[in-house]
């Protein structure tokens, strides 16, 4: 079936399988591989990506629900050179150790910071829940997201 989406601000028409996820989708047919597949059941976060600004675990969400859909996945945060707010921080605090999971760490904090303008460290604890790294002990991600909401918040927003 045909559907369309909105995918990183551009139009977008695609045949699909009824049954095709919206991280294969990205993945196989669409060539973003940023958005990461790491366990399949949705308990990692590594796949997640926003739909009409919320983040979700796009290995569980068919692709015919985008269909009239804003999507964005990592790939479509940063501004040619110009990292988005929260990829900066994640970048400057050392968020990161393989990178495997950063992808739907970045894009729950963005999601987190938003609805949470000036959130303390408990509850990006909490937030993050949903989201595995096998590689740190979290200080780090958390010192990230939460210079990521300070800087999203001076740039007014989403970044």
């Amino acid at each position: 079936m045909e559907i369309s989406l909105e995918l990183n601000g551009r139009p977008l028409v695609v045949e699909v399988a009824p049954d095709l996820l919206l991280a294969d989708l990205m993945r196989e047919t669409l060539g973003l591989t940023g958005t990461h597949i790491g366990c399949d059941t949705s308990q990692c976060g590594a796949c997640v990506v926003h739909v009409d600004g919320a983040s979700v675990k796009s290995c569980t969400m068919l692709a015919v629900s985008a269909d009239g859909a804003k999507v964005t996945s990592i790939e479509g945060l940063a501004e040619g050179a110009d990292l988005h707010p929260m990829q900066a921080a994640f970048h400057e605090n050392h968020g990161l150790q393989c990178g495997f999971c950063t992808p739907g760490m970045v894009m729950s904090a963005i999601d987190f910071a938003a609805r949470n303008p000036a959130p303390d460290e408990a509850a990006a604890r909490r937030w993050l829940e949903g989201n595995i790294c096998r590689c740190t002990g979290y200080q780090n991600i958390v010192a990230s997201v939460l210079d990521g909401a300070a800087r999203m918040r001076a740039a007014g927003g989403e970044g």
